[in-house]
């Protein structure tokens, strides 16, 4: 996965945005104004993904190309390198479930909207 892949992908998430609040090189994706995944312009092959934490260590012992977090909680966010180890179905599967973790963090009235925004 590239980054225009990985751009697209979380773009067709319902309700996902897309901005630069922390500058012009951090492209961060947000569902209802929270953060489910950000990733660095200059480099390109790796993003930050919020994770369940057991679920994050399991991933951390079995993955090398998965890490915790860079600049972020270690024990929420992963950091995962896509430079073509790790097959795509799994790429997809970590940006679905941080996108859905956040989405359950959300008020009911915006996951109300969001489930709406799905069809």
């Amino acid at each position: 996965m590239n980054i225009e892949e990985l751009r697209d992908y979380c773009l067709q998430k319902p309700g996902a945005t897309e901005g630069f609040p922390f500058g012009e090189d951090t492209l961060v994706f947000k569902v209802g104004g929270k953060m489910f995944l950000l990733t660095g312009l200059q480099s390109g092959n790796s993003f930050n993904a919020k994770c369940d934490p057991e679920r994050a260590v399991d991933l951390r012992e079995r993955y090398t190309e998965v890490q915790p977090g860079y600049h972020m909680n270690k024990k929420m966010w992963n950091t995962v390198h896509m430079d073509g180890s790790l097959p795509r179905k799994l790429l997809c599967e970590l940006i679905d479930h941080s996108y859905e973790l956040v989405v359950q963090s959300l008020p009911k009235k915006i996951q109300a909207e969001i489930d709406e925004l799905k069809g």
